[in-house]
């Protein structure tokens, strides 16, 4: 699967291109989304091969509250701009993932506008949950389930057919018009699981290589990646075993949900973050800023599929108390800064080497302050060593000593240094 052998770049587009909060759904479409063609150089330069983009069709705010998913949200472009975009994507050598919002809608979406309209003789009040015995605080004259309680984001019954056939027959159009490689599905783990295994026939019938991805924050995640559902999930846990690693001077965090991962999940790819649009810049997270090039080496050394967040490349900061606007911010040119270079050395070594996709894992010394490890794929060995702690640590590979000095992160290539970073 090429997924497995990519790096990610996310982006959050109705941020990233500029485009105001609200749409009015009355203005003119305006070709926004062109910052993303803008910015495919950065992309190449930095190693990206794969680009997420978030929610970015059409919508009333944020994106997730869906209005209509056969076109993309006017604040960004026509459908011509995108499928544009998404061929100098291609050209260059980046597969294109979009964002699936398929559990909820917004209120604007036109069945349940009519929902909304006619109330228990609307034509569409099976797409949805509606309780006709019951009023809410918009004045509805009926309930009805939501996304976690927010009435903007009315669920759809994804059991009904008729849904299930308007949301396919929108994938087929975006495979057909934009030729996307993959899906990332939002809110994956509230998602039928009956409907999830249509979804998994539906596009793979179509592109046997299409990807799917699905946000799930915990739990066991093989009840999602399997051969009958997803490719893919968010992996939460180790995005919170590696921040909290280096606050609490404690690298057996994360070196046990390594190992726990990788014995439990044998052969699979999970989707590997410092950070993304919901959750507090890595640069902000981090007590000390001088971690941050290790924390960046072991998400792209570890089992997994790395990603980075679109400026997070920059050292970019940003605490989660700023809201949602100042997490997704529209994209500016930042001059290339050590973190940069150190990320554009780490995605080249995984462009150029499968050990980092599909190699073996194994342990070689762990402390708190110190970890190390080897990955070994047909004959060649990646050594991973990392020590954030004051004095000089040592591991041994087959007799071979590998000295760690203070502050630092390396990779070894059979036996060469490849990349040595001192915090």
């Amino acid at each position: 699967m090429w997924a497995n052998e990519s790096v990610f770049y996310h982006i959050y587009p109705i941020g990233f291109c500029g485009a105001p909060y609200w749409n009015n759904r009355s203005d003119a479409p305006q070709n926004r989304i062109y910052k993303v063609s803008e910015q495919i150089q950065h992309m190449k330069n930095i190693g990206i091969n794969a680009l997420y983009i978030g929610p970015l069709f059409e919508s009333s705010s944020h994106g997730y509250d869906t209005i209509d998913y056969y076109n993309i949200d006017r604040r960004l472009g026509t459908n011509e701009d995108f499928a544009e975009v998404c061929r100098q994507l291609h050209e260059n050598g980046i597969r294109v993932v979009l964002d699936g919002v398929f559990n909820h809608v917004g209120r604007d979406f036109w069945a349940f506008e009519d929902l909304r309209y006619n109330r228990q003789y609307s034509l569409y009040a099976k797409w949805f949950y509606p309780r006709f015995n019951q009023n809410n605080n918009l004045n509805d004259g009926f309930s009805y389930r939501s996304w976690e309680g927010h009435k903007g984001l009315p669920k759809l019954r994804l059991t009904n057919k008729d849904v299930c056939d308007h949301i396919f027959n929108a994938i087929r159009f975006w495979i057909e018009k934009f030729d996307i490689d993959g899906l990332r599905l939002d809110v994956a783990h509230h998602l039928d699981k009956g409907f999830l295994k249509k979804l998994h026939k539906f596009c793979k019938s179509l592109k046997p290589d299409f990807w799917l991805m699905g946000e799930v924050t915990g739990g066991d995640y093989n009840h999602w990646v399997n051969d009958e559902m997803l490719d893919s999930v968010t992996n939460y846990e180790a995005y919170g075993r590696l921040f909290s690693s280096f606050n609490n001077i404690n690298l057996h965090e994360i070196a046990r949900n390594v190992i726990g991962q990788y014995n439990w999940y044998r052969g699979k790819h999970f989707y590997n973050f410092a950070d993304n649009h919901d959750v507090t810049r890595i640069a902000s997270k981090l007590k000390r800023k001088r971690d941050l090039k290790a924390l960046y080496t072991l998400l792209f050394a570890i089992p997994g599929i790395p990603s980075i967040y679109y400026q997070s490349e920059f050292g970019v900061k940003a605490p989660k108390r700023i809201g949602d606007r100042g997490l997704r911010p529209e994209t500016s040119f930042f001059k290339y800064t050590p973190l940069t270079r150190h990320i554009m050395n780490l995605s080249k070594l995984v462009n150029e080497h499968p050990v980092f996709n599909y190699g073996d894992y194994r342990e070689l010394y762990i402390t708190n302050t110190a970890y190390c490890f080897a990955r070994e794929l047909n004959g060649e060995v990646m050594i991973c060593a990392v020590n954030i702690g004051k004095h000089d640590e040592y591991a041994s590979y087959h007799g071979h000593i590998i000295h760690m000095a203070p502050r630092t992160a390396q990779i070894l290539i059979n036996g060469h240094c490849v990349s040595y970073e001192k915090g």
